[in-house]
């Protein structure tokens, strides 16, 4: 089975994401990064749907997210923060800390446009 022929095909293909609901985390770990990707706008029919997939890694999560912020993907972070992220437990989201530093710090011109400081406030402070 190619589970990357699973992988939904556009915004609205809630049923893909259904169907990879049904596999087992050893199954989809080889497609988080491709998971991240339909999280890039939360206002996408399948976004929430595929963040609950999504959560089911926890720590796993961990690294994929950091590739996510070294896109600097101003609007992907914003999603990414004021969705995945603040769903984590603090325990992982702790492992994430040096990273929203440096997004509440030394944001870049589009980070600053997104006004992600509020959230990323309230993700510090739920790990310190």
């Amino acid at each position: 089975m190619d589970i990357k022929k699973m992988l939904p095909r556009d915004k609205f293909d809630i049923e893909s994401v259904k169907e990879l609901g049904m596999l087992s985390n050893n199954e989809l770990k080889v497609i988080i990064p491709e998971l991240l990707e339909w999280i890039q706008d939360g206002n996408w029919p399948i976004a929430k749907s595929v963040e609950d997939l999504l959560l089911r890694f926890g720590e796993e999560l961990i690294p994929h997210i950091k590739n996510v912020f070294k896109t600097r993907d101003s609007t992907w972070e914003y999603f990414m923060l004021t969705g995945l992220i603040s769903r984590l437990p603090s325990k992982y989201v702790v492992m994430l800390k040096e990273d929203l530093e440096r997004l509440l710090k030394h944001p870049t011109e589009d980070e600053l446009l997104e006004e992600m400081d509020e959230i990323i406030i309230y993700l510090l402070n739920r790990v310190d």
